[in-house]
């Protein structure tokens, strides 16, 4: 059987700390917690679980505090958890045999993530494996039998637990503080951080955020080191931020460049509500079906879904077409009815 320390970095939990650690302390060996500021009773009832609490100076950089964490570890394997996530009974259990029949080769095992259409967070997935635990020290190991060289890719298992995410609000107002702080430093996003914070700003930003981020997306369409899919959330972006401010020349520069390339349900739905701001909601019409029907979303699928047949009815209500935004709201329900069916499925 191996062993396991449950690392944790906490900040203000005071509310659902208990719940997340009744439903782990039992299963692992050790409980690190590592304090990043809190002003409530995080740190007493974190000490109600574990010796091992620490605090943390927060510098805006969640993998400084992980690796914190991380370095007071000293178990087999270290499962990384946040205050929100629970196990729920069936899945405690399947944690028991995972702990139990673990080969000592494997290296990462990731768990699904489940609940996080329902639960205030900004994935386009309802489910979706992330990596969890983790072995503590890797042992490096020499494969083939002619020009040998070391194994460096880690041996990754896909377990069947699920992890219920239960955020008790929206953690994207921080999140893109953060973004905006470490661009305005001078860090160039990663193709996957550059997708996490375009969805982030589509799927939970206000007009403030579209405002630090427009130039920080500017920048990206501009790169030309950047990929296509990159320059197009981009633009989508730049866009979006550009309608909110009403700057139509700036708005059309950046959604001609995603419509010239291939369009998108995001860029769609922009087209529909400048021109639905505008008064012409039967060309309005015409992008919010396209955005429905005729493209696929890249950063936000609820523009491929509701925000579409939603922009669809006013149209259509404002057109007095009563049966064709009848048919439109059954397809809004029907819609919904299947997201809802994915939840219940999860």
């Amino acid at each position: 059987m191996i062993t396991i320390s449950l690392c944790m970095i906490v900040k203000n939990e005071e509310r659902i700390l208990r719940r997340c650690l009744d439903s782990l302390a039992d299963l692992v060996d050790e409980i690190v917690i590592v304090d990043t500021g809190s002003t409530d009773n995080t740190k007493s009832i974190a000490a109600e679980y574990t010796e091992k609490v620490y605090a943390f100076e927060w510098v805006d950089d969640f993998s400084a505090a992980r690796n914190f964490a991380f370095s007071k570890a000293t178990k087999e394997y270290i499962y990384s958890a946040d205050a929100d996530e629970v196990l729920n009974g069936e899945n405690r259990e399947r944690f028991r045999i995972l702990k139990r029949t673990l080969l000592p080769e494997v290296e990462i095992v990731q768990m699904k993530y489940g609940g996080q259409l329902r639960f205030h967070t900004v994935y386009n997935f309802d489910e979706e494996y992330r990596p969890k635990l983790f072995k503590r020290l890797r042992q490096f190991v020499w494969q083939e039998p002619i020009h040998e060289t070391v194994r460096l890719e880690p041996v990754v298992y896909d377990s069947d637990i699920v992890i219920t995410h239960l955020p008790e609000n929206s953690h994207a107002k921080r999140d893109l503080a953060v973004f905006h702080k470490h661009c305005c430093n001078g860090y160039r996003l990663p193709a996957r951080l550059h997708n996490m914070y375009a969805r982030e700003l589509l799927m939970a930003g206000d007009s403030e955020d579209f405002g630090e981020a427009a130039d920080i997306f500017a920048a990206s369409a501009a790169d030309v080191t950047r990929s296509g899919e990159e320059i197009a959330e981009a633009c989508c972006v730049v866009a979006h931020a550009a309608r909110l401010q009403g700057d139509t020349v700036r708005f059309f520069k950046y959604a001609s460049k995603v419509i010239a390339e291939k369009a998108n349900s995001e860029i769609c739905c922009e087209m529909g509500h400048f021109y639905e701001d505008t008064g012409d909601v039967e060309e309005a019409a015409i992008w919010y079906y396209n955005a429905a029907y005729e493209t696929r979303p890249i950063l936000n699928i609820f523009s491929g879904g509701r925000e579409s047949l939603e922009g669809l009815i006013r149209c259509y209500e404002r057109m007095e077409c009563e049966e064709q935004a009848k048919v439109y709201r059954e397809e809004l329900n029907r819609w919904i009815a299947g997201r809802d069916s994915e939840h219940t499925d999860s």
